[in-house]
């Protein structure tokens, strides 16, 4: 089982999760973070520290966000790696409860 970055941080990109991965499997897109689940060693240290709860067990994903396992798996092998936290845009907060978010990321591609 891997962690997977759901819908939920797309436009947030809170980087919390990042400080605390030992294995340092969080990569960076324009506008969303993603697990690489080969990387990931399930450790859980991350889940906690998302202060938008966007963190799930793959097992464990709410209803809904099931696409998001391929997508950190697709965008882990295209982003860079993330080691450190860094601010969270601007306006993060205004995005951290909107739903329906999924058509809002960019893929550094489009």
């Amino acid at each position: 089982m891997t962690f997977v970055v759901t819908e939920a941080c797309i436009k947030c990109k809170y980087t919390d999760c990042v400080e605390v991965c030992p294995v340092d499997c969080f990569h960076e897109g324009p506008n969303f973070l993603v697990i690489d689940p080969e990387e990931c060693i399930d450790c859980t240290l991350c889940e906690p520290e998302c202060p938008i709860e966007a963190i799930y067990p793959e097992d464990d994903l709410p209803a809904g966000q099931e696409s998001f396992i391929e997508i950190n798996k697709e965008l882990s092998e295209k982003w860079p790696v993330i080691t450190a936290m860094k601010d969270a845009p601007e306006d993060a907060d205004d995005w951290a409860q909107v739903k329906d978010k999924a058509h809002l990321l960019e893929r550094g591609d489009d």
